[in-house]
């Protein structure tokens, strides 16, 4: 005779997201939802009530995280046709490529050595072994590649401009490839799963080119295990209102649903791209890059009119003023966006700005984890030659909170793959790579408001927020246990912190005892 509940833990660091403090409580699961949660010790008469009891100890329990920027389009690149890591010359370049010439019709590779990329020995190699198949070999990252002639006809980019947003006329041929394709979502999915993910807001370009069949027969057959509300992201054509309306018909299910659009605007700071409200130093430049404000204005809108949501990316205070000078052109109730647009990446943000973006009710995405790319040297020198002073205001994510910003957890996966105590030490501590020295300190967010990020402000960006994203009775179990208690690790130890075990809707997806 089964008993009220299906498991019963127990810990003394629940961090529900909504109290805002750890405590020593009970969480009660039924039928992969939180049936209860009781503050204090585990008493006698609980035992006799559950099937199942798992005592965490002092383990950190806080709801599944949702990564609200992810590309796997761009994840599986890295696992796309043959492996070339092990060529270290042209003669053995050569020879792969030769093995391939008669049983591919497109030649994709990855983990070339980026000595071959603008080799003129390894193109004439190309064109003479391959001349009529297209041929991409992808460097690690696929930053840049090595490409034949019939490739840049076909697909349109060249090794310069290897970016998700260039690449995408190869989407359609890896996207539908079966044999392929659902290997590397089930392995997305397990290394999502093992940082403690259970929710992603994915961007898909255009109408993610039949991968929607795939999500759908793959949620059908219960074989997913993360949560994944995609985006579609004009780039061969414009924002298709009638897909976006169709998509949110479609998909109304427990794991995948339709988020709206996502749209690039401004560019790179270090590359001048960016757009600033004041010129970059020494320059009488705001932005190298053109932007159509009026024409996106006009997609927003339109979007907004049929109540299809936007996410707009902003590196630069200027691109970042802008938008919302469109998003409060936006349809509202109470002062609020009646529909959720967001912002994401918010390099660089003018606090009167954040106080409107607050005002507006728009969320924000940001890229915690960025200090990882580089030192503290590297970083600051590199910022203050183009922004100045400004490089004080570079992801300020202090001023965002203060101003009554919410922030979302995002990564921008593959260009960072997601962890909580990452983000933790690199956005609350500001570390750079080197560890030594804390990168404007006084701009990080405490470690409770990194986990809210995390869950519930992750959880509200894909509308969820009422059955996901907090500890609380009646909200799906999708839970994450640490191996420690994050709020007593010191910084100092805080990347040794590990996820121990991920649950969706109650079941285990993920346990650290599958890495031993």
């Amino acid at each position: 005779m089964s008993k009220k509940y299906d498991e019963l833990l127990h810990t003394l660091c629940i961090y529900d997201s909504v109290e805002k403090v750890p405590y020593e409580g009970c969480i009660f699961l039924k039928d992969g939802k939180i049936a209860n949660v009781e503050k204090g010790s585990i008493k006698d008469e609980y035992l006799e009530k559950a099937d199942t009891v798992t005592e965490c100890g002092d383990k950190t329990v806080c709801a599944g995280f949702g990564d609200t920027h992810t590309f796997f389009t761009g994840y599986v690149i890295e696992h796309l046709g043959v492996d070339f890591s092990d060529c270290h010359s042209i003669e053995q370049l050569e020879k792969k490529v030769t093995a391939q010439k008669d049983i591919v019709h497109v030649m994709f590779g990855n983990h070339l050595e980026k000595k071959f990329v603008k080799n003129e020995a390894a193109e004439k190699m190309l064109e003479r072994v391959m001349p009529d198949k297209a041929v991409v070999l992808f460097t690690e990252g696929h930053a840049t590649c090595l490409m034949n002639e019939k490739a840049k006809a076909e697909f349109g980019f060249d090794e310069d401009h290897c970016y998700s947003e260039a690449i995408y006329k190869i989407m359609p041929l890896y996207l539908n490839d079966r044999s392929f394709i659902e290997k590397e979502l089930i392995s997305y999915m397990k290394l999502l799963n093992s940082r403690g993910i259970t929710s992603v807001k994915e961007m898909g370009f255009d109408d993610f080119y039949g991968f929607t069949d795939v999500l759908e027969e793959m949620e059908l057959n219960h074989e997913l295990t993360l949560r994944i509300a995609f985006m579609s992201q004009p780039v061969g054509a414009e924002p298709n209102i009638k897909y976006a309306k169709d998509m949110e018909q479609k998909f109304k299910g427990d794991y995948v649903r339709f988020s709206g659009f996502n749209q690039m605007t401004d560019g790179l700071i270090l590359k001048k791209e960016g757009h600033l409200l004041e010129p970059y130093e020494g320059t009488t430049i705001t932005c190298k890059k053109e932007i159509d404000y009026e024409k996106l204005e006009k997609q927003v809108l339109e979007a907004d009119e049929n109540g299809i949501r936007y996410t707009l990316h902003s590196e630069g205070d200027g691109a970042f003023h802008e938008i919302l000078n469109i998003y409060e052109k936006c349809r509202k109730k109470n002062g609020k966006l009646e529909n959720r647009h967001g912002i994401t990446d918010l390099e660089l943000t003018e606090p009167e700005d954040e106080k409107r973006m607050a005002a507006l009710g728009a969320f924000g995405e940001i890229y915690a984890q960025v200090y990882a790319l580089d030192t503290y040297e590297g970083y600051v020198n590199a910022y203050e030659q183009v922004i100045g002073e400004r490089q004080k205001r570079y992801l300020n994510y202090r001023s965002l909170i203060k101003n009554g910003v919410r922030l979302c957890g995002a990564t921008d996966l593959p260009l960072l793959i997601p962890s909580i105590p990452e983000s933790i030490y690199y956005g609350c501590a500001n570390y750079g790579s080197d560890h030594n020295k804390r990168i404007n300190p006084e701009n990080g967010l405490s470690v409770q408001e990194m986990i809210d990020a995390w869950t519930i402000n992750s959880q509200y960006a894909m509308e969820r927020e009422r059955e996901l994203g907090s500890i609380e009775t009646g909200k799906k179990a999708d839970l994450v246990i640490f191996d420690r208690n994050i709020f007593k690790t010191p910084m100092e130890e805080m990347l040794l912190v590990q996820v121990e075990k991920t649950m969706v809707n109650g079941k285990i997806v993920y346990t650290k005892e599958e890495e031993l």
